[in-house]
């Protein structure tokens, strides 16, 4: 049977692999096509999508799900490509000083200058007569890497698309095969160090020592012969590499095309495994190919060799899927790369130290919900830490939550949140606080489920009382209030996240006993509680706006001093009373929940009044963008807290 498979992909062999080598204009058209045709289909996330689910609960072999039509449309936060040439040398013929060319891809938002914030990276290499940046020419796959980092399927990354080719190659079938032999030591030794010099990668320097370091965070795939090539990479690179991608193609180490020498082939990558301790220092493969890929077989047959040796290539360390009906082209290659990105670097995402108690912080985007939930740590208000009411909640594990009528969900904010939590908690400290006694939630079971989360800032410094929306129907604490608590307390600032009952009045009466409870107990808490300030994004707006508008008083409580500065985002609140504290308000123009128009509005109107008031509009942005890293309303808290402290009175 093998015998007559290699037959038919040799009869193939012309044809299939010049697809590989098609003109720009050729492949742009099918790409067109292939958009016309996906235009129709329903732009909902298929099921089984790998940016939901994780290694550890995705079947080792299955099939890969198509990419939705809406990420194949222009992005309102588009990355740039960049050209960077590069000193080499002519490996193949008499190791010459050359000059080479990749593309660099960088996300939404990136600053050459942030020295900061580092990046995960991923290097793509192409097939037969291919050439560097191939892989941005496509409109449709750029445009699914704007979706997949905007939608915080994966994280902002940085993406290379590179060549074994230089002006000397030689691009016929065997001379590209003596070229994709020797592109591991232009990667290592040039390609490599020229790109995460310049970029910020997670290497702290383009030095061997510091590339190796920081393989955890690197990747390496590629098609057709830029399968093989990533195989390659995997038999001389993963002291630099620890993620690899290779779709339609296989191990070449030993043999070539029609001499594929399976069994040898993987008995190498197993011993690899073994004397590298792969095992334990970690790599996964995502193998992939299409069902009516002509060159199909020698994946198949060595994903069979591999799977038989399960106690070596486990499910999180080696998945075979198959595209079904897939063919050897880029309509293909693109699916792959969309199932296969959210799978890279979960294992090595690094959390923000935010104490020296969060050294002992141990959640990753792969730690299950209710893992967090019932985290002794937390005793048994856990369970508030996601909502209530989980009908609004998708996803199993932090890296995969989704909450209704909210974007942008960052996963990394999530775990950072989950591990600060979890560490000041383990560390003695009181993080979450009761405001009600046991007596009223007797008499008022859903006041069971109410309670502030303290992020602590400086001793004495004043305090703020964030509020997340969700429509009056559930609280969204994780994307629209703790993340903005998280920040304010890194500035110094003491900040509380209110966990309160659905509902616009009870809401309401849960921030005044929540203003109440922090007056009172504030000696106790060490906060300043002059010059406070309200926060809310969409519902949690209104409780902000209402409250500062009228005291708690009206809401059952003692009456206390109202806010210096109340900070409503994305609500479409149109009231004005006359009496509202200084206002600051964000909003995008694409939300079509609250009317930026009507937001504009108020603000005039309050200030109109003789009132501070101020409004930032971003283009294109949507509803529950919350602290907006990544999109053009990145940085809108920090003005916020410059609003709020030049309304303070008593600094």
């Amino acid at each position: 049977m093998k015998k007559m498979i290699l037959l038919i992909c040799f009869l193939f062999l012309i044809g299939t692999l010049a697809a590989c080598a098609r003109t720009q204009d050729q492949m742009q058209e099918q790409t067109k096509q292939n958009e016309t045709e996906a235009s129709s289909e329903d732009t909902k996330e298929p099921s089984g999508n790998a940016s939901s689910e994780n290694k550890e609960t995705m079947e080792q072999t299955g099939y890969t799900a198509a990419v939705p039509s809406s990420y194949k449309i222009a992005s309102d936060h588009p990355g740039t490509v960049t050209r960077l040439d590069y000193d080499s040398k002519d490996y193949v013929r008499d190791g010459a000083a050359i000059t080479k060319t990749a593309y660099v891809y960088t996300p939404y938002g990136y600053d050459e200058n942030d020295e900061d914030t580092r990046y995960n990276i991923v290097y793509l290499m192409h097939g037969w007569g291919g050439h560097a940046g191939e892989y941005f020419e496509y409109t449709s796959t750029k445009n699914m890497f704007d979706h997949l980092i905007e939608n915080g399927d994966i994280p902002p990354v940085i993406i290379v698309s590179a060549t074994f080719y230089n002006k000397n190659s030689n691009t016929d079938f065997s001379g590209s095969i003596a070229e994709f032999r020797q592109f591991h030591r232009d990667f290592e030794e040039n390609l490599m160090p020229a790109v995460e010099g310049r970029f910020h990668t997670y290497a702290k320097s383009a030095s061997d020592e510091d590339l190796k370091a920081s393989r955890d965070h690197r990747a390496f795939g590629g098609f057709s012969l830029g399968s093989v090539t990533t195989w390659l990479q995997f038999c001389y690179n993963t002291d630099y590499i620890r993620y690899f991608l290779p779709m339609s193609g296989s191990c070449w180490y030993y043999g070539t095309y029609g001499d594929f020498q399976i069994e040898r082939n993987v008995d190498f990558i197993e011993q690899i495994v073994k004397d590298n301790n792969l095992n334990e220092r970690g790599y996964f493969i995502y193998h992939v190919v299409g069902t009516q890929d002509a060159v199909k077989s020698q994946s198949i047959d060595m994903a069979e060799e591999m799977l038989e040796r399960s106690d070596v290539f486990t499910p999180e360390h080696y998945m075979f899927h198959l595209k079904d009906g897939g063919y050897h082209d880029f309509d293909a290659v693109q699916e792959y790369l969309y199932n296969a990105l959210p799978l890279f670097f979960r294992d090595s995402d690094k959390t923000l130290v935010v104490s020296d108690a969060a050294q002992t912080a141990v959640y990753t985007k792969e730690t299950g919900i209710e893992e967090v939930q019932n985290d002794p740590a937390f005793g048994d208000y856990g369970r508030l830490i996601f909502p209530v009411d989980s009908g609004y909640m998708s996803g199993n594990t932090l890296g995969s939550l989704r909450l209704t009528w909210y974007s942008n969900i960052d996963p990394d904010k999530t775990v950072e949140i989950c591990n600060y939590l979890k560490s000041h908690a383990e560390a003695g400290e009181t993080i979450f606080y009761d405001i009600y006694s046991d007596e009223e939630k007797a008499a008022d079971p859903a006041k069971e489920d109410t309670g502030l989360f303290f992020f602590r800032g400086d001793p004495g410094a004043k305090f703020a009382v964030v509020n997340a929306g969700g429509g009056f129907a559930y609280v969204g604490a994780m994307h629209d209030s703790f993340p903005h608590a998280l920040e304010l307390s890194k500035m110094g600032y003491n900040a509380f996240a209110l966990i309160y009952r659905p509902g616009a009045q009870t809401a309401c009466e849960d921030l005044a006993r929540a203003i109440s409870f922090i007056f009172e107990h504030a000696e106790e808490l060490q906060v300043d509680t002059s010059d406070y300030s309200l926060w809310g994004g969409s519902a949690g707006a209104r409780m902000a706006a209402w409250l500062g508008s009228y005291d708690t008083q009206s809401f059952g409580e003692d009456a206390y001093p109202r806010p210096a500065a109340v900070i409503v985002n994305y609500t479409g609140l149109s009231e004005v009373y006359g009496n509202e504290p200084p206002t600051y308000s964000a909003v995008g123009t694409n939300d079509g929940i609250a009317s930026y128009r009507t937001m504009e509005r108020r603000i005039n109107a309050i200030q109109a009044n003789g009132t501070d008031a101020e409004i930032e509009i971003f283009n294109g942005l949507s509803h529950g963008f919350g602290l907006g890293k990544g999109t053009a309303a990145e940085g809108w808290l920090d003005r916020a807290v410059e609003f709020w402290e030049r309304n303070m009175k008593n600094e």
